[in-house]
This record gives structure tokens, sequence and C-alpha cells, in this order.
């Protein structure tokens, strides 16, 4: 496959083929230029890529490993299942690498204030935890049921010194966090920046926040040639907005042989309301300021969505994947609640490693997957963060207590 295919991506305006763009009026379009701008000028310059480079090795602790899974590629019984353990990273997940990112892009341009929305409330820790080290306030809002639901995460946002913005409308979840966020935004765009938490939003956040990510992919090929001399036959990743997931495939869409499935939430199964697969049963739609495949009514507006993974409950995904599934270079596959609880303790009872439901899911394809393959083929998952946000729900959920 040709550069031709991904590169300029996006184009000038923001588009990933048909998705993406800025979908805003012309006020709210000047602001998101000015933003595109600031991050134009200085994502190439030396001092920036410098100051980030040293605090994702010296901060963050990158490189995160590729670990082979032993134990759990025998128990599968096929194919070898490898992890890149972004679950290391300091505040235990990949929304740290962009965070980072979006932080110093604030204090570049002399924001005083960064808002934000967070599901599984990691993004949220990220952006305290990256806003606190540079010394701009952090603003998170987060849904009233996620709350309740990622209790760890929400304390870990308070003693960081994040204002947390409970989210009371609607479903109580991600896309009502989201409304909630973009219009405090909106109230201030002058002295505050909105750290989108995905490649989800007008342009540039879904180029932006994909530019941070790609340290995953970049790593995780080198890393793997080293190790075993050749590329993984497949990538998997959790795909809810799709920032993990973009991180890993970006450094391998050039490269034929490996095959890439993201992984949405189905919940309780597709023929329900209650999933989140946008990819399998949405359309193309207008959400937050961008087009992409959506899960959407008659009218256009949003369905509500369900995960057992808060970061995952969202009923739109990012315009790269978008585009990537029409090329047909991205294959999109779903896993259930049941089957994401089953992957979650496989990983912890076979490898010690406890993963965040959101990254259970890629393991349950994964498990999947390499139960049908040759023992000589390697898949690479990107074990996105560490599930000890999710240990009381869970706990609850399979009567462990």
């Amino acid at each position: 496959m040709s550069n031709s295919n991904f590169l300029p991506m996006p184009d000038d305006n923001g588009f990933f083929g048909e998705y993406g763009g800025q979908q805003l009026p012309p006020e709210l379009k000047a602001i998101m230029d000015g933003i595109n701008d600031a991050y134009l000028e200085i994502k190439d310059t030396d001092d920036f890529k410098n100051e980030l480079a040293d605090l994702l090795t010296h901060f963050v602790g990158r490189p995160s490993p590729v670990y082979h899974a032993k134990n759990l590629s025998e128990k599968c019984g096929g194919a070898q299942i490898y992890l890149k353990r972004e679950d290391l990273n300091h505040t235990g997940a990949h929304k740290i690498n962009h965070c980072l990112g979006e932080a110093l892009l604030a204090k570049h341009m002399g924001k005083t204030k960064v808002l934000a929305e967070t599901g599984a409330g990691q993004h949220g820790v990220a952006l305290a935890t990256a806003c606190s080290l540079v010394g701009i306030k952090c603003e998170v809002h987060m849904g009233e049921v996620d709350i309740e639901k990622e209790h760890p995460n929400v304390i870990r946002m308070k003693i960081l010194g994040a204002d947390l913005i409970p989210v009371s409308r609607g479903t109580r979840t991600l896309k009502d966090a989201v409304d909630s966020a973009f219009e405090a935004y909106l109230q201030d765009p002058v002295n505050s920046l909105y750290a989108i938490g995905s490649v989800v939003g007008p342009h540039p956040f879904p180029m932006m926040v994909r530019d941070f990510q790609s340290i995953v992919g970049t790593e995780a090929r080198a890393q793997f040639l080293e190790m075993e001399d050749v590329l993984p036959d497949y990538l998997i990743a959790c795909v809810g907005g799709g920032s993990n997931a973009i991180g890993l495939f970006t450094a391998f869409l050039d490269d034929d042989n490996v095959q890439m499935i993201g992984v949405e939430p189905s919940g309780k199964g597709l023929d329900t309301p209650d999933h989140a697969a946008t990819m399998s049963k949405g359309s193309p739609g207008v959400i937050h300021g961008f087009s992409c495949y959506l899960l959407q009514d008659s009218e256009g507006e949003p369905l509500p969505v369900y995960s057992i993974a808060s970061g995952l409950d969202y009923p739109g995904v990012g315009p790269q994947h978008c585009y990537l599934k029409d090329i047909e270079r991205v294959q999109y596959e779903s896993a259930t609640d049941k089957e994401c609880l089953d992957a979650f303790m496989d990983l912890s009872l076979h490898e010690g490693i406890i993963p965040a439901l959101e990254s259970a899911h890629a393991v349950a394809h994964a498990m999947k997957l390499a139960a049908t393959l040759d023992k000589d083929k390697r898949i690479l998952i990107n074990l996105s963060g560490r599930g000890d946000k999710d240990i009381d729900f869970v706990a609850k959920r399979l009567n462990l207590e």
C-alpha cells in the first residue's frame, strides 16, 4: 500500500476522506483555527520537541515495554500474543502521551485554564497530572454514572488539584460530559483551552491527539523488530473515540502484511440498544463539530450508548478510523461485556496483569483470534490502560467480594 493513501492526512481543512473537518459556526471555527495555527507553529520546534521528549522519558517512563504473554498464548492454543504495555505509563494509561502535549500547548498559548471531559477518568487523571506539572488550572467534566463507577480516578483527580464538575444531564456518561465541557469552554475560549481526550472533535484535535499518541506505534514497531526480527501479523486495540488504536496503527499503515483490528464494545449485544459499536451499527453523521460514523436516530441526533467500559461509551468515533474503515485498511470488530470480563480475568490470572476494562475488549478479541491461528503467527495488543480503576466495579459484578 503506497504512502499516497495516507499522506497528507488530514487535508488542510481537517478532513480524512469525507470525515472530520470543522462543522462549526464561524466564530468557533476561528477559535479552532487559532489552536491549529499555534500547534503547527510549535510542534516541530526543537524547544517543544525536546521538552516533550524529556517529560515522556523521565516523567512518564517511556518507552513502555513490549511483553510476550506466553501463558495467555498457551491458554489460547494458537498465535503468540504480545502486549504493548501502556498500562505501565505514569497515571496508568496511554492518555498521558497527549495530555502532556496539550498542556504544553496551552502554556505556549498563554492559557490560564484547561478544560476536558472524561469517561473512565484516565484522561482526566492524566490531564490533571500534566496541568499540575506545568502550573495551569484544570477543570474536568464527568458524568455522574462514571463518577460513581470510577471512584478511584475521581479521588486521584481531586488530589491532583483538578476541579471536578459532575454532569447530571442525559445519560450522565461520556457524551454528556463532552457537551458540558465544551459549553464551559465557550464561555471563555480566550483564556482557556479545551483539551479533547481522544482523536475526535473538530480539526485540529483528531490530528493533534494522533500525533502525540503515534509514539506508541513508533516504539512498538522498533521494539517488535528487535525482539522477533519480523513485524507482528496483527495489531489489535480497543476503539471508543480511538486514540490508543490510532496511536498504535499509525506507524504500521504502510506495512501491507500487518493486519489491524479495532475492537468496539458490543455491550449486551449488537441486537440490543445497549452497545457502543459505532463502526458496526452507525452511519455517517455529525457530532461535536466533526463528521464521522455515528450511532444516531432518524433525526440525526446521537443515540444513547452503553458499555461496561466508561471510556468506550461514545456514539461517534475518530474521523481517521472512519476513513481507514472505508478503504478497508483496518477491520473493526466488537466484544461483549461478558467477553470483556472473561478477558479481564484471564489476563489477570494467567499473566498477573490487571487490564482496564477498555483494554480488555482488545484482549478478548485477540484471544478469540489467536485460537484460530497457527503458533507462528504474532498478535500485538495495545494494552492501553491498567485496571486499578475498575477493580471495585468488577468485584461487585463478579461477586468477588
